[in-house]
């Protein structure tokens, strides 16, 4: 019997809750169709670090190395300053692994209504391809107070940028902060290739770019004559580039016109939760952050939700969707279509549902539903 090696993390608040019932259904389809998962978990969240002040450490990154694939549930708590956990934990883990691919399906499933009320699941199915380490997410910045010349050197890992900031030109002794966005020429070429890639091999034949070419000219000409250079490789496969402000009006008003999208990171990360609501809410929306020669990493993306934790009502279906999309990444293509029909059935047929889908069921009874399903046709 095959037996596939994943850490799993359930990190902070609902996390733990969604990371449960996601495993419960892995474990099901992994017994249904002949193969073995075993767990390794890793305690990284919150509860550490108040209590030992560890986020990741360098000999923890080297053992979550060996594996394949991650399961990561979410990260951040109030009683820790916005930022530590997450820069220290899941950027730390994208950076690390370099999982330069976030790739987000949008997809309104059968069962669930849409914020978008005059739209079906025929029109809302496409699928978001997030470049996941540069950009304004590249960790270059700072803030403070100057009150005269001041050189400033910034570095992470393959960037350092120096840069003089003159006090006397910003108001004297005044605050001011910064972050800088970077994109190199083969950070967008790998994950533009990726999204054509992943376009030719599912059948889709629409690809579109979405940059700020005309104001953010610097950083963003260099996306947009990647995207040109890279499409004439793909001659049969149509495209288009829209500026981020076009891209966001049209993901609501016309979805359907979408298959494959691809986007920097900082709008990336906007329109994919942009997508998550018209596609019925972030309890139904899964992520993975890919690196295709390593170790990659697969979440819901609704985050820690710290006032229903423990509540017993969080939605676990994005995390139980994130747990098949990484079953597919592992090539068990089937277990995932599995997982994906039961998940659907179960909203189709309405009896168990989170109340955040009108429900009154608890995160462990959709848990139990779906299994159910699944085990019923499998």
């Amino acid at each position: 019997m095959v037996t596939y090696n994943i850490a799993c993390i359930p990190g902070d608040g609902i996390g733990p809750e969604v990371i449960a019932e996601g495993r419960k259904v892995l474990d099901a389809v992994s017994e249904a169709e002949g193969f073995e998962v075993n767990w390794v978990d890793y305690n990284f969240g919150a509860e550490r670090y108040l209590r030992e002040g560890t986020l990741v450490s360098e000999e923890e990154l080297k053992e979550l190395s060996n594996f394949k694939a991650i399961y990561f549930g979410a990260v951040g708590d109030p009683r820790v300053r916005p930022g530590i956990l997450e820069r220290g934990i899941i950027l730390k883990l994208r950076w690390y692994f370099d999982q330069y691919v976030n790739l987000r399906p949008v997809r309104l499933l059968n069962g669930v209504s849409s914020a978008l009320r005059s739209k079906t699941p025929a029109h809302i199915n496409f699928v978001c391809v997030r470049e996941n380490t540069e950009d304004m997410y590249s960790g270059l910045g700072s803030s403070g107070v100057r009150s005269a010349k001041a050189s400033m050197v910034m570095s992470r890992s393959k960037y350092q940028v120096k840069f003089d900031v003159d006090a006397s030109m910003i108001g004297g002794d005044e605050s001011f902060a910064y972050e800088l966005g970077v994109i190199t020429r083969l950070g967008a070429e790998r994950v533009i290739k990726y999204a054509f890639n992943y376009a030719q091999n599912n059948g889709l034949r629409r690809v579109a770019s979405v940059d700020k070419a005309n104001v953010m000219t610097n950083i963003y000409s260099i996306w947009r004559d990647v995207f040109e250079s890279t499409a004439k490789m793909y001659p049969q496969i149509q495209t288009e580039e829209l500026y981020v402000d076009a891209a966001a009006m049209l993901f609501v008003r016309e979805p359907e016109r979408f298959q494959l999208v691809v986007l920097p990171n900082l709008f990336g990360d906007i329109l994919t939760d942009l997508g998550a609501a018209i596609q019925g809410g972030m309890g139904l929306a899964p992520s993975a952050n890919i690196n295709p020669e390593g170790t990659s990493m697969f979440e819901p993306i609704h985050g820690s939700a710290p006032p229903l934790a423990g509540k017993k009502v969080a939605n676990p279906i994005a995390a139980i969707l994130a747990g098949g999309m990484m079953l597919d990444h592992l090539g068990r293509r089937e277990a995932y279509n599995s997982v994906a029909r039961a998940v659907e059935r179960v909203l189709v047929d309405g009896r168990v549902r989170t109340p955040d889908l009108g429900g009154s069921s608890t995160t462990s009874e959709v848990g139990d539903a779906v299994v159910k399903e699944l085990l019923s046709v499998v």
